[in-house]
Order: C-alpha cells, then sequence, then structure tokens
C-alpha cells in the first residue's frame, strides 16, 4: 500500500525526498521495503484479467511494475515537479526510450552539440542507422536552434548544464521555440539534479536522469529515468514495458536512499566545488576555468537565475595539453581516478581520452573538449584536502 502523506504541494523538496512516494507492506515497516520478486499472484483468474488490462491498479510483473521502483517513481516526480516519472536501467536506457518513444524514420533532432559521449554516439549512430537525423546546435545560441528546426522535427534535446564544459543553456527561452514548431523539449538534468534545477517549471516537457550519478551519490547502482506530464511518460511506460530497460528493484531501493540526502550533499558538493573554482581561476598552470558559479563563466547570471547553486562539477584547461592533464590525473592521492560523476567521493577524468574518446576528433573539437581539459567532480571530502592533492599535480 502507499503510505498515507501528508499533502505534498504543501511540502518542501527536502522533506518530500525522504516521505513522498512511500510503498508500505502490511507490515509497516519505517524503512523503506525492498521487494525481490519477478512476478506477483493473484487471487482469481478475473482479478488477473484486470490487472493486466489495466483495470485495476496492482503489481503483475517486475519488468514494468514493482512496488520499490514504484516507490522511486513516486519521489522522484515530486521531487522534479512532475505528474509521474518511468525508471529505467540506466541514463542512456532513459534517453535512448524516450527517442524510441517519440520518433521513427523521417524525423528529425534538434540537440545540443555539447552533450555526453554516449547521447552523441546514440543520436549520431544508432538513430542515424534507423533514419532519424540529427541536427547539433551551440546549447548557448537561442537563435540556432530556431534556424535549424525543419518540417521533420519533432523533438528538441537539450543538457544543461552540459557535460563536460558546463554550458548553461536558456531551457525556458528554447522551449518556447520547441513549442512554437510543435516540437517536444526534453531536458538531461543529470548534473544538476532537481536539488538545483526544475526543467519542467522552465517550460521542459519531459525531463531525463542518469540516477547513477547524483541521485544515488555514494556511485552503488546504475539507474535512470525520464518525469513529466502523465500524458507523455504513459507513452515511455509502454515502451518499457515492451523493450525492458527497467530498473531492477535492489537499484530502486538503493536510489531512495540517495534521494533521502540529495539536498544536504548537494548543498555541500557546490559549495566546495565553488571554492575550488575560484582557487583553479587563480592558479597560474590552469589556462581557463568551466564552473558556472563563477562570474567570469559566460553564462554566469543566467546559471544562477535558473539553478539554485553552480553545481557540483568543475571543469578545467590545463597549461601543456595532455601531458600536462595526465600529469595532475596521475598524482592525485585523493580524488579517485573514474569517469563517473555524483559520488560523495570526488573523482577527476581527462574526458578527451575517457568520456568522449569514442566520437570524431572533429565532433570532440567542435564541443571544446580540448586535449588540456580535466573534469573534476567534488564530493564531500574537505575542500583543503582536495586543493592540496590537486596542487600537487598542477606544480
Amino acid at each position: 500500500m502507499t503510505h498515507p502523506q501528508s499533502d505534498e504541494a504543501v511540502l518542501h523538496p527536502e522533506t518530500l525526498a525522504i516521505r513522498a512516494g512511500r510503498e508500505t507492506s502490511q507490515y509497516r515497516e519505517h524503512s523503506q521495503s525492498l521487494q525481490l520478486t519477478s512476478s506477483f499472484t493473484f487471487d482469481t483468474a478475473e482479478e488477473a484479467a484486470a490487472l493486466f488490462a489495466g483495470q485495476v491498479e496492482g503489481y503483475t510483473y517486475s519488468r514494468f511494475t514493482n512496488p520499490t521502483v514504484s516507490a522511486f517513481q513516486q519521489r522522484l516526480a515530486a521531487l522534479e515537479g512532475g505528474e509521474r516519472a518511468i525508471a529505467t536501467s540506466s541514463g542512456m536506457a532513459a534517453i535512448q526510450a524516450v527517442m524510441l518513444t517519440f520518433l521513427k524514420t523521417g524525423d528529425h533532432v534538434v540537440s545540443s552539440r555539447s552533450l555526453f559521449g554516449s547521447t552523441t554516439n546514440l543520436l549520431s549512430g544508432v538513430l542515424a542507422r534507423f533514419g532519424v537525423e540529427t541536427t547539433f546546435v551551440d546549447p548557448t545560441d537561442t537563435a540556432a536552434w530556431a534556424d535549424a528546426v525543419r518540417p521533420t522535427t519533432r523533438l528538441f534535446f537539450l543538457e544543461t548544464p552540459s557535460n563536460p564544459l558546463t554550458e548553461v543553456a536558456d531551457i525556458a527561452a528554447i522551449a518556447q521555440v520547441a513549442h512554437a514548431h510543435d516540437c517536444l523539449m526534453v531536458v538531461d538534468n543529470c548534473f544538476c539534479s532537481p536539488a538545483l534545477q526544475q526543467p519542467l517549471t522552465l517550460g521542459a516537457d519531459l525531463v531525463v536522469h542518469s540516477a547513477t550519478k547524483y541521485l544515488d551519490g555514494h556511485g552503488r547502482v546504475l539507474g535512470g529515468a525520464v518525469v513529466g506530464a502523465d500524458r507523455l511518460v504513459e507513452q515511455v511506460y509502454l515502451h518499457v514495458r515492451t523493450a525492458g530497460p527497467t530498473m531492477a528493484a535492489f537499484n530502486a531501493w538503493v536510489l531512495l536512499s540517495g534521494l533521502e540526502t540529495l539536498y544536504l550533499r548537494m548543498e555541500r558538493q557546490c559549495a566546495s566545488a565553488a571554492r575550488l573554482a575560484a582557487w583553479l581561476e587563480a592558479h597560474p598552470s590552469v589556462e581557463r576555468v568551466y564552473y558556472p558559479g563563477l562570474p567570469s563563466h559566460p553564462q554566469h547570471v543566467l546559471a544562477m537565475r535558473q539553478q539554485k547553486a553552480g553545481g557540483a562539477v568543475v571543469s578545467f584547461v590545463v597549461k601543456g595539453g595532455r601531458e600536462a592533464a595526465w600529469r595532475v590525473v596521475d598524482t592525485v592521492q585523493v580524488i579517485s581516478r573514474t569517469a563517473n560523476l555524483g559520488d560523495v567521493k570526488s573523482t577527476i577524468t581527462h574526458p578527451a581520452s575517457t568520456t568522449h574518446a569514442r566520437i570524431t576528433p572533429e565532433a570532440r573539437q567542435a564541443a571544446g573538449i580540448v586535449e588540456g581539459l580535466l573534469r573534476l567532480a567534488v564530493g564531500l571530502e574537505h575542500p583543503d584536502d582536495l586543493q592540496h592533492d590537486l596542487a600537487a599535480g598542477l606544480g
């Protein structure tokens, strides 16, 4: 059963992150229960028929209905301000589910050119093989989005802040362009999480997440989600039900605990990131720092209007190219060398040779992924220790 809730409309998000969407069994456990089962039983054949026909609510098969996964979906939808969410096996599965739900051969997508490498490959490689074309544009140039629209355009896809250069796009302005041309506006909210940004309130139709990142916050499990209006999420749900990129119940259970500390973690991580970004900007071995919370960031004013903080990711270009960047990576002792982000443990990676290695050199150059670029995802360690760790490699 769903745990009785206070009116969610009057609760603060920090409370919703702990209380929304709790599914309680007949044992009335205080902690969220974990329902590890592939299927569910029925009292009668008539009940089974009604459940499978969607005439009554209930659980039938964990590929598409599971109480633990439902609790995660309800909680995330509440935090994003959406009517409904559907959970998936990973963030990329969430993006793919949206694309395969709303696009067909002959359709056209307008997308930011500044994306996670796998997202770029999905659009320019996988979908292109099935006759879906994509035009990549500067995410910060609203006019470019309008200029790229064709009669066959069906969907706008945006990641803001972008990975890894933290470019900030005007969600509300781009959403207006999309809706003027009857296109869906989809926003990847991975870098901010709902703790910092709610794209749906700014005009987006759907929000996608890699729950693997900040929603978990501890680098434990994979997961993804799509959030939005019920009429749209229902269509994605039907795709997930059939195709099967499903979130495991155990992963949903872990992610539910991650959401409980999301707001506390993000507040501390953003504060540490802002401090490190300012220090890096003044360092003689650093050519440039990309962090929306710095006044020097090209979209700083927009970011501070659209986000609650600058975020926990700081990207910076080291003087000396790949050799100098790799020296920083190889020298750190506290910061983890891994391509993941959103963890309580700080991580560092060289995007040109890891997260963006599979895209073409031309695409990397266009996206600003230069050889000296490093991406630092700030965790919960003391910022003094992180600064000392970086300083050793920067010289």
